[in-house]
């Protein structure tokens, strides 16, 4: 076998035990965000990376039956649960996430040890996946938190602006997204927060278009970008969440969707933002809640309030796969 062949063999296996979870799936009619904690004891633990080690087969069961739709889920694992579930160190990066705690308004943590993001074209595929997997965990797992998104309109989220516009595309996209020669034991995962946002929508709704728009940083009706501010002026929630440095402009995915119980008056936001870094997102929401300069918090938060927050990281398909050993 010549020199040339072994290392197509060794390259396509490096590409198998790197590619990625779903992270760059589009975006979809419904989705679900399952967050979990392991319950105490070794026999839980066991039975949870079990579990988790099988999501490929469980995605596979769902989707035999999805025909023509689409239907992808992402599993996340977070710092405090990565050790119950593997002897394998920590990605870089991965740790809890962190109260930031502004002038007023506060990013609050709190607790997940797994995330499901499920995405699917129709409801009843996230509600098969969501029945296997939760009668596959059994006892071994408490649920804190089950949303339900859905699409609104074009795009939109309940505040009625078009979410994710500055969504990187193409080849930027796993470069902004996936874990590369960094932390080359974890190419092929993506760092992950999520949080779920509350929103008042009968103050936001008493705001004139102008001042939602200001708010935004984009246009109502046609999406728009708006000049920065100067910089000691207030800045949008569009600029807030750009983050630059000397190495130029660090993008996220976000895949949130609007959520809603309206007989409760509950309308809200999920936040997810998949990076390869997760000082980007870190920063973003430091930006958002302390303030740039300090003090002027993205007033977005004024009627948008966070009551979760959590990081878990993506690891690549193969790493699941090989969880139970």
């Amino acid at each position: 076998m010549s020199n040339e062949a072994v290392g197509g063999i060794v390259d396509n296996q490096h590409a198998i035990d790197t590619e990625p979870q779903y992270v760059d799936a589009p975006m979809t009619a419904a989705a679900a965000f399952l967050v979990l904690t392991i319950n105490d004891g070794e026999e839980a633990a066991a039975k949870a990376r079990s579990v988790v080690a099988s999501t490929g087969d469980l995605i596979k069961d769902v989707n035999i039956r999805a025909a023509d739709h689409i239907f992808t889920c992402n599993v996340g694992i977070s710092h405090d649960a990565w050790g119950r579930l593997t002897d394998k160190p920590l990605p870089k990066e991965l740790k809890p996430f962190t109260e930031i705690k502004g002038s007023v308004h506060t990013a609050v943590a709190t607790p997940g040890d797994l995330l499901f993001h499920i995405r699917a074209d129709s409801v009843d595929l996230v509600i098969e996946f969501e029945k296997l997997v939760l009668e596959a965990f059994g006892d071994s797992v408490t649920c804190v938190d089950d949303v339900s998104g859905f699409r609104y309109f074009d795009g939109r989220d309940l505040l009625e602006f078009i979410d994710g516009t500055a969504n990187p595309e193409g080849l930027a996209l796993r470069a902004d997204t996936i874990v590369g020669d960094e932390d080359p034991d974890y190419a092929g995962g993506a760092y992950v927060v999520t949080q779920k946002y509350l929103h008042d929508l009968p103050r936001w709704r008493s705001e004139s278009t102008e001042n939602q728009e200001r708010v935004i940083g984009r246009t109502k009706f046609d999406n728009v970008e708006l000049p920065d501010a100067g910089p000691a002026d207030q800045k949008s929630h569009k600029t807030l969440c750009t983050i630059k440095d000397e190495d130029g402009e660090h993008d996220i995915l976000r895949d949130n969707m609007p959520f809603a119980v309206p007989g409760k008056g509950e309308y809200g936001t999920y936040f997810i933002g998949y990076s390869r870094y997760l000082w980007v997102v870190e920063k973003m929401l430091e930006r958002m809640f302390v303030g740039d300069p300090v003090g002027k918090y993205d007033q977005i938060l004024d009627v948008s309030r966070a009551v979760t927050g959590t990081t878990f990281f993506v690891p690549s398909r193969e790493f699941v796969k090989n969880l139970d050993g």
